[in-house]
Formats: structure tokens, sequence, C-alpha cells
């Protein structure tokens, strides 16, 4: 008995994102349909973002947590209040979740509530990534971890190596291309 009622708990507690942008869509009586057209997606791919069936890109959770009048971090929380968030490289690797556009993320802390910031890991791996650019409200701070790759923001092309950071307005259409077999780098959205 105690271990199903700690086991319910924890499913209880670790709603998936898409889950978590259903109820947001259901309590507000919003449909599929129009959540879609605010986003500018398919209501098709909306459900199988609440189905968890796809894990959507940033660029799109961030549409889609303004649409729902949320945060991204809002999207992504787990528990409550956690004053202190340690997550090992080996955790963060092994939680890797790979998006529609080929690159691969874990959110950083998502259990602390309401952050001012949202902290992702990608990999970005040579002939995964689908080349695309997009936009979205906020500014981005990325940081090259390991590997080196290309970063387009607005008209100029960027060419980042290990260490090598760059700092943006995220309404600038945007995106990156892997130069080495793997990249990976820290992304931080405000």
């Amino acid at each position: 008995m105690e271990n199903k009622a700690q086991t319910k708990s924890k499913t209880e507690n670790n709603l998936e994102v898409g889950e978590r942008i259903r109820l947001l869509r259901i309590n507000q009586k919003r449909t599929l349909q129009e959540v879609a057209d605010s986003c500018d997606l398919s209501k098709s791919m909306i459900s199988k973002i609440e189905n968890n069936k796809t894990i959507p890109s940033v660029a799109t959770l961030v549409k889609i947590a303004s649409v729902l009048g949320t945060t991204i971090s809002g999207l992504l929380e787990q528990h409550g209040w956690n004053k202190a968030i340690v997550t090992s490289r080996k955790e963060a690797v092994e939680k890797l979740v790979k998006t529609e556009k080929g690159y691969m993320i874990f959110p950083y802390a998502s259990e602390y509530h309401q952050k001012k910031m949202q902290p992702f890991l990608f990999v970005a791996r040579k002939g995964e990534v689908i080349p695309h650019q997009l936009s979205h409200d906020g500014e981005e701070f990325v940081f090259v971890v390991e590997g080196e790759m290309k970063m387009q923001v607005g008209d100029t092309e960027y060419i980042l190596k290990t260490g090598d950071s760059l700092y943006f307005n995220a309404l600038q259409k945007h995106g990156i291309i892997p130069i080495t077999d793997e990249v990976s780098y820290i992304d931080i959205f405000v």
C-alpha cells in the first residue's frame, strides 16, 4: 500500500509538459484550435504536444506559454518552491529529449517555482538538426560547453567554439547548425 501511495504521489507531481499545457488550456476553456491559431501551429501539433507524442522546440514552448499566460518555466515546473536545485552533468545528459527540430534539450531546475530565467542544456549533432530560424519574446544567452557551431542571429552569422558565448534579443530570427560532429551548449532564456 505504501509503495502505491508513494508512486501515485510522484506521478501526480511529475506531470509531463504536454499534460500541463492541456490542463492550462482546459482551465481557460480554450479549444485546441484556438491555442493552435494563436501559436501559428496546427491543431494536430498542439494535440501531439499535449499527449506527449512530440517534444516541442523551445521557441514553440515560448509561444505556447505566452498564449496560455504563463512562462516557459511555468510549463516546465514539477514541484513547488525549492530553494536550490543541483543537477549533475550525468543526470542532464541521461534526461536529454529530442525535439522535432532534431536537437536534444534538458531543462535545468524544472522543479524551481516561478524562476525568472530558464536554462537549458542543448546537444546538437551534425546531420540531425533540421535547419531553421525562429524568433520569440525575450533574450537569450548561449555558452558553448563543447564543440563548434554556426549561429545565425538576424543577418549575422557567428562561429562559436568551446568557451564562447553570445547574448541577443530573441525577437531576431536565429538558429544553429553544428560544425563539429556534436556541439553541446547552455542556452538561458529570460
